[in-house]
């Protein structure tokens, strides 16, 4: 990543200074605070609001529309990466810093050439560094560029907005070989013989063994994948018809060879209901 070197806060091109508008999301409070306060040494940032989730960072960014957003990226709801990707699919996102406590997180969201990364805990210093290369970024045109950075970054976790230009693939094994499955090929997911298996209109396949649903369900989340039970994840573009069964519980039927049917769980009823826009 390229330093900028730190200067005056007020030096843009017409000699005036401009207001970043910047929204900040963590879910610790005390966390939030302290970078709130290192936020204010900069008299060109204002902080028009502060997220202590996911969903709610979502909901004010998408309401406030910030040029900029200090986004944790371990939340219990949603992390940083489904937030961008939310973010990422009403359009037009702002400019992205990562902060986050992981090594790991941190240097992939620099090798993808995001905004930038700090890692936790933050510095008066480390941030005045972030701030110079925002304005940098700022006086620029915006372009297809940066969309496509982010989209890339998106991609390599797992999560594309629907459209997005990033290449997702699931790894299952066929005689022998690793086989890569595009998402639209495939029906659902089960387990069975306690591995996750993965269905197509042709054959069943197992998945890799480090993939639960639990993974599949977070890496798919562009991709109209529904889990309707603990043990299955099926593809909403793939269900032919639905009914009640018995005690709460809806039955799905899928397009397949041999017209499978799937239980879904009664607590599960209503967001599926409102997945498929009923």
């Amino acid at each position: 990543m390229t330093a900028f070197p730190q200067g005056d806060p007020a030096a843009f091109g017409d000699g005036a200074p401009r207001m970043i508008r910047t929204v900040i999301v963590d879910d610790e409070p005390p966390a939030l605070d302290e970078l709130a306060w290192l936020l204010s040494r900069f008299p060109d940032i204002e902080v028009v609001a502060k997220a202590e989730s996911g969903d709610e960072a979502v909901e004010l960014i998408g309401r406030m529309r910030p040029d900029l957003v200090f986004l944790d990226i371990e939340m219990p709801d949603k992390n940083g990466f489904q937030v961008l990707r939310e973010l990422m699919v009403r359009g037009r996102p702002p400019l992205v810093v990562f902060a986050t406590a992981f090594d790991e997180h941190a240097i992939r969201a620099f090798e993808q050439n995001t905004v930038d990364y700090i890692l936790k805990p933050i510095s008066l210093e480390r941030i005045g560094k972030t701030i110079e290369r925002v304005r940098d970024l700022l006086a620029r045109p915006s372009g297809r560029e940066a969309s496509e950075r982010l989209e890339s970054l998106l991609a390599k976790v797992g999560l594309v907005p629907e459209g997005g230009a990033g290449i997702v693939r699931i790894p299952v094994e066929d005689t022998g070989r690793n086989v890569l499955l595009s998402p639209k090929e495939i029906l659902l997911f089960s387990h069975q013989d306690r591995r996750v298996v993965a269905h197509t209109a042709e054959s069943v396949y197992p998945c890799s063994p480090e993939l639960s649903l639990d993974r599949l369900e977070e890496r798919l989340a562009g991709f109209n994948f529904f889990r309707a039970n603990r043990a299955e994840l099926i593809n909403l573009k793939f269900v032919r018809s639905y009914a009640p069964w018995h005690s709460g519980k809806y039955v799905v039927t899928m397009r397949h060879r041999e017209a499978m049917e799937i239980a879904l769980s009664k607590s599960r009823v209503r967001d599926f209901k409102a997945a498929l826009g009923i």
